[in-house]
């Protein structure tokens, strides 16, 4: 078997200011020969052929092919592989030259998973991108600093809630439960995924009816609260709704960013006409990590690369309430969000999905002060009503920053008492201080 050189090159000596290097989980039949696989998918998704053709000389393959910069197998067979193994498993990492794709996600998700998603087992995990490529994008114009300077708040956790029931209410109810909910506490409110622009609750009317009653919110509770108004719809009519929203006196836009796609989101974030934060919602994104196999990692899809595009917080699922969520998936997710990525804003994690007030204590312990909490149904279905539900939350939240656990918070507050009584109060299962055991 002869492998070109130039298709493999280990980290060494690869001129990585050229390349984004993408991670995939990828497994195959016990006998395939894993370098000749991995240097496969990277010729795939570049230069493209199987056999060699007139055009691919050797400056464009110097130019263009993809570099396989590591293989390791796991379990590490070494000398010989068990005769009951049918199957192999590996970590490949292939280098892509950027110039193949440019600062397009379009471009670059079809260059490092686009053939090969049909290939098997092949899942990509991570990209790590240099600098000289990071700086084509420009990022969120908020993120978390630029979200606390409009609202004012430092010092705490904030509080997001979305609308319930999600759809069927038309502009004067949705004013109503906002109102509620914006005076007992909550600092963001959000549309629901399906709410953009229907027939019984026209995105403009909704504007001018939940405004007004947010201002009259603010002025009870001394605090401002921010409005996330769901503008997906076909790409021509993304920016048409954002501008409606602004020029109603919209502060919060919502887009399903998985659905209009990450350029279109990208086009609504880098737009010097739309002075708003975009709130990310995360519907969609399972079809594309939840198959263990196949697809992008929930980091990728779910956090590194919305924050690339742009978007000031992200919705978060967790494994708290009604979706399947591994714990370590999710943190890790928050922590891709949070931490330094280049001149790339932070953005706001937002745990959603089931979240009650029992949460409050394990998510500020995971995530610290910079986390937006998100809620529907344990504010809108507090048997007090979403004000009271909206208070209980903000209650836990200045306890457990008070160093109060929650259960000794919900003997003090009635609010936040209902809702553990209801509910409850998450407990992690935990080990030791390290889980070294295996």
């Amino acid at each position: 078997m002869f492998i070109d050189p130039i298709t493999v090159q280990y980290p060494e000596a690869l001129e990585k200011d050229r390349f984004v290097i993408a991670t995939y989980y990828c497994a195959t039949k016990a006998t395939t020969n894993s370098l000749k696989f991995a240097v496969a998918l990277a010729i795939e998704q570049t230069c493209g052929t199987w056999l060699k053709v007139p055009g691919e000389t050797q400056e464009v393959r110097e130019r263009s092919i993809g570099r396989v910069v590591g293989v390791y197998e796991t379990p590490s067979y070494q000398i010989g592989i068990p005769s009951d193994i049918d199957k192999r498993h590996f970590i490949i990492r292939i280098a892509f030259p950027a110039t193949n794709f440019g600062p397009s996600f379009a471009m670059m998700l079809s260059s490092v998973i686009g053939n090969i998603s049909s290939s098997g087992e092949v899942k990509l995990l991570d990209l790590e991108f240099p600098d000289s490529y990071l700086k084509e994008f420009k990022g969120p114009k908020f993120g978390v600093q630029g979200i606390r300077d409009l609202l004012g708040v430092y010092d705490r956790p904030l509080l997001n809630n979305m609308i319930k029931p999600c759809t069927g209410l038309d502009p004067q109810k949705t004013a109503e439960l906002a109102y509620e909910a914006a005076r007992g506490g909550v600092d963001i409110i959000k549309d629901d995924e399906l709410v953009s622009n229907p027939p019984h609750c026209p995105l403009i009317d909704r504007v001018k009816a939940v405004m007004p009653a947010l201002k009259k919110a603010d002025e009870e509770k001394g605090e401002k609260t921010l409005y996330a108004f769901n503008i997906t719809d076909r790409t021509e009519n993304l920016k048409k709704n954002a501008m409606a929203v602004i020029e109603n006196g919209g502060n919060c836009l919502l887009v399903n960013y998985n659905t209009i796609g990450l350029d279109a989101s990208r086009m609504l974030a880098e737009d010097p006409d739309i002075n708003v934060p975009i709130l990310a919602h995360s519907d969609y994104t399972g079809a594309v990590y939840e198959s263990p196999w196949s697809g992008l990692s929930a980091n990728l899809i779910g956090a590194t690369l919305p924050r690339m595009a742009g978007l000031d917080m992200v919705i978060a699922l967790s494994p708290y309430g009604k979706f399947p969520m591994m714990m370590d998936t999710f943190i890790s997710a928050g922590m891709k969000m949070l931490q330094p990525f280049g001149h790339i804003k932070p953005v706001f994690p937002m745990p959603g999905g089931g979240t009650t007030q029992g949460h409050i204590e394990d998510i500020m312990h995971k995530f610290g002060n910079d986390v937006m909490i998100a809620a529907g149904g344990a504010i809108h279905g507090h048997p007090m009503g979403p004000a009271a539900g909206a208070r209980a939350f903000r209650q836990g939240i200045d306890a457990v920053m008070a160093g109060m656990t929650l259960k000794e918070a919900g003997e003090k507050y009635e609010e936040l008492g209902v809702a553990l009584k209801l509910w409850g109060i998450y407990e992690e299962n935990k080990g030791g201080i390290f889980d070294l055991k295996g």
